[in-house]
């Protein structure tokens, strides 16, 4: 079985250690709303993961909960937009946006697509920063997946 590489950096810049094809991952929300967390860092390097996610939500059939859009960003590089919170973090709210089966289901197709293109996985803390979630909640659910499907994953502490 794959393991986990818990790297620092930044994880638009996936590293050279696993070669080939490679999938940044990251959690959005299911309202269409682009524009703090992570997605700035994206949003910086790349505009087509941007583009494509307003796009659907513009759209009259919009991403459910656990789709993944997959976005060619460079010859080697796919961006996966997994729709894995509903709406955003709101204060007094009694539970966090994140939707730790919406993300197993989304993983579940990175992890397919990755074995179709012989692609690496890399990712922040996915769900763990404006989502709400738990990182001992996240990573069974990427060893579930990705790592039970022989993928390999680096995850970026920035």
């Amino acid at each position: 079985m794959a393991t986990i590489h818990y790297l620092k950096g930044d994880a638009t810049e996936p590293q050279e250690a696993v070669s080939g094809p490679k999938i940044i991952v990251h959690v959005c929300n299911d309202l269409g709303k682009w524009g703090r967390g992570f997605v700035l860092a994206l949003s910086k390097r790349w505009p087509a993961p941007e583009q494509s996610y307003r796009e659907a939500f513009a759209s009259n059939s919009p991403p459910a909960l656990g789709s993944v859009q997959f976005v060619a960003v460079e010859k080697s590089i796919e961006v996966a937009n997994l729709i894995g919170q509903r709406g955003i973090a709101r204060r007094g709210q009694k539970s966090p946006p994140i939707r730790y089966d919406a993300v197993r289901t989304g993983l579940a197709a990175v992890a397919r697509r990755a074995m179709e293109n012989g692609a690496s996985v890399h990712m922040p803390r996915i769900g763990c920063g404006l989502a709400g979630g738990r990182w001992d909640r996240i990573e069974p659910l990427i060893t579930d997946t990705l790592l039970a499907a022989g993928v390999p994953v680096t995850v970026y502490d920035f």
